[in-house]
């Protein structure tokens, strides 16, 4: 083990709290931080994070205990930078800091972190402090010279956005890796969690939203209250399956729209409709029995798939090659067949629309239209408040217009669809030749500044915007959201499909058309099946999608 500079000796085993707040929160002036400040020393705390160095010198004139310093300002790429330049450092030690932490992450990296700490270090001679998310990071800013690190940013990266809780076990293969002194900060939201920091190995825990930030504590006990109380009102459960052509997502759904159990397994579509249509019941089967596990009844099975699907019967119509042989495929016959149960069957941008317009981002917005980005391109849309279908049940393919003239040969048959520009393998063979593993590889490391993802992303949202203009000036919708798994912790392809559409509409600034991602992403197809299944269950506020 490395020695911890004396400053930080103070620290060891003890509680460090962050005194933060945002603009437009009730506390943001540095007069409110410092009394924050001074009321966690006075219950413990022995030394402050603090951001910006009005702040810092307040809370300095407040306190004597070790005041870690940090600066968040706006990099190129559009997201916030922990003290991303040796002025911002110098100004935060003449306003008062002992210790100054920046973002030393991948992306930190990127803008050049490695080589700020030695500067800061060696001029400023001060210790210096690395955020991290991953044991890698933490290894990289170890060499560097950085003197602690800290788990800031794990669930804020990329490559660790799926982690949504604190992780004391990431804080001990922390301790076991690097020699300096690790600092647990990041999602420590109970005393029993700041315990298990250090406990698992932790020099210090830092403790910020959790102590100081009363309208996050008020919304965390105002969630928990009202989510008792629908839980208490909700005497109706669903099954929720979306059946995609790369992974089938499944699980238990409420009647207020709370996901209660989910599950995920690959579609393997290219063995076939048979073998799909056996995962599909397996998936069901699975959710049945975790429900029967919970003492829950569900009253349907609700459906989302690939195609077009003729809602009142459950049947597919017409499936892309996407899912061989899906076309014809009895969805609805099968499962109630199998299960006892009524199903609905729904087209998987169809269904995500729905979930949205029920319990997300378009409640209340009775004309929009949600975009599924993934192995193909998906388009649902609400006019008037009404789920459309067009006439035979084949509207919303927006995946098929052609964009460009004698394009690439398309699933469906046709070439130069939308579908072929602006899905996972087009996003891919935007790259180049660099050798991207998935599309994931690709927005994450656009995410981290690099040029030709960023490039790739730009590209696809350009495709895009080609189509969503035909949609939007020939249905005027008040929203416009996009889904799928091309746009999980994608926000360039959202800025840059919001610049490509508002240079292709006429009209732009009188149609206020706001462009959004889903409340829910990764499982809101699940969500928007159930919604589908809710429907067939004769309840009042789910009954207009069939009438």
């Amino acid at each position: 083990m490395k020695p911890t500079p004396e400053i930080c000796q103070s620290l060891r085993g003890k509680l460090i709290v962050s005194c933060q707040a945002s603009a437009g929160d009730a506390f943001r002036d540095s007069a409110a931080m410092a009394r924050f400040a001074r009321a966690a020393v006075d219950g413990g705390a022995a030394g402050i994070r603090s951001e910006g160095a009005e702040d810092v010198g307040a809370i300095r004139a407040a306190v004597s205990v070790p005041i870690i310093g940090i600066r968040k300002s706006e990099a190129a790429d559009g997201g916030i930078l922990i003290t991303p330049s040796f002025e911002a450092a110098r100004e935060l030690v003449a306003a008062g800091a002992d210790l100054i932490a920046l973002d030393c992450t991948a992306r930190g990296q990127s803008y050049g972190a490695l080589d700020r700490l030695r500067r800061i270090k060696r001029e400023l001679n001060i210790p210096v402090l690395a955020d991290i998310a991953t044991v890698e990071e933490a290894r990289a800013a170890e060499a560097a010279g950085a003197d602690c690190v800290l788990s800031t940013m794990r669930g804020y990266t990329p490559d660790t956005a799926h982690i949504r809780d604190f992780d004391a076990e990431f804080i001990a293969e922390l301790a076991r890796t690097v020699k300096v002194s690790v600092i647990a900060e990041g999602r420590i939201w109970t005393p029993e969690q700041a315990r298990a920091a250090i406990a698992a190995g932790a020099f210090a825990a830092i403790v910020g939203t959790a102590i100081t930030r009363p309208h996050e504590i008020t919304r965390r006990f105002a969630a928990a209250v009202e989510a008792e109380a629908r839980r208490r009102a909700t005497t109706l459960h669903f099954i929720g399956i979306d059946l995609g052509g790369t992974n089938i997502k499944s699980g238990i759904v409420s009647q207020g729209g709370e996901l209660i159990h989910s599950s995920v397994t690959p579609t393997h579509a290219r063995e076939g409709s048979a073998a799909v249509m056996r995962r599909l019941r397996k998936a069901a089967g699975d959710c049945l029995a975790e429900a029967r596990q919970r003492n829950i009844v569900p009253a349907a099975i609700g459906v989302a798939t690939a195609g077009w699907v003729n809602a009142h019967t459950g049947e597919v119509i017409y499936g892309t090659d996407n899912i061989p042989g899906w076309t014809g495929a009895r969805i609805g016959r099968d499962l109630q067949d199998a299960f006892a149960l009524p199903v609905a069957v729904e087209n998987d941008a169809n269904a995500m629309a729905a979930g949205e317009r029920y319990f997300g981002a378009a409640r209340g917005v009775d004309d929009f239209i949600c975009i599924t980005l993934g192995t193909g391109v998906g388009c649902g849309i609400y006019l008037g408040g009404r789920l459309h279908r067009g006439a035979h049940s084949l509207a919303n393919a927006l995946g098929h217009l052609q964009v460009v003239s004698d394009g690439l040969p398309c699933t469906c048959g046709k070439n130069g669809c939308l579908e072929v520009y602006a899905n996972a393998a087009a996003l891919l063979r935007y790259a180049g030749d660099r050798p991207f593993a998935s599309a994931a590889e690709i927005i994450a490391a656009a995410n981290a500044g690099d040029t030709q993802a960023r490039q790739a992303v730009r590209m696809l949202a350009r495709y895009l915007a080609v189509g969503c203009a035909t949609l939007v000036e020939l249905l005027d919708p008040s929203l416009l959201l996009l889904a799928g798994g091309l746009t999980e912790n994608n926000p360039a392809l959202l800025a840059g499909l919001r610049e490509e559409l508002g240079a292709r509409l006429f009209a732009r600034q009188q149609r206020e058309l706001r462009v959004e991602f889903p409340t829910e992403q990764y499982l809101g197809g699940v969500r928007g099946a159930a919604a589908m299944a809710f429907n067939i269950s004769g309840l009042k506020n789910f009954s207009t999608d069939y009438r």
